[in-house]
């Protein structure tokens, strides 16, 4: 029996591709990492930092255009998630839509994240 294919670890919307490209042109050089850490009421907060050279337990994401690496602490948590960018009157920031994704705070700057667990294993 053929397995089922893995969901894909993160993808990125057209609007954050785009803001991405624009981010890492601006820069010059070097990945936007995406990753988790503690933190915020509800548990768990993204974080996204430049880094000049992914570590060797990063994994690399190529999606519309674009390669970003996800923090290898992070990949469990971050399986299946969108990454969209939004602009708004008030605000303009990247959004996760993560499957994993059990609860959020009410301000909505951390949220509660359980790791993805493969039924088929």
């Amino acid at each position: 029996m053929a397995r089922r294919p893995r969901p894909k670890l993160v993808t990125l919307t057209d609007a954050a591709a785009a803001r991405v490209k624009e981010i890492m042109s601006e820069r010059g050089a070097g990945f936007l990492r995406v990753g988790v850490k503690n933190g915020g009421c509800a548990g768990m907060e993204y974080v996204m930092d430049y880094v000049d050279e992914p570590s060797s337990m990063d994994e690399r994401v190529e999606d519309n255009g674009v390669e970003i690496v996800v923090d290898a602490k992070a990949v469990l948590f971050l399986i299946g998630s969108v990454v969209d960018f939004e602009e708004t009157m008030l605000h303009s920031k990247f959004v996760f839509r993560n499957p994993n994704e059990s609860d959020a705070c009410g301000c909505g700057e951390s949220v509660t994240l359980t790791a993805f667990v493969d039924a088929d294993d």
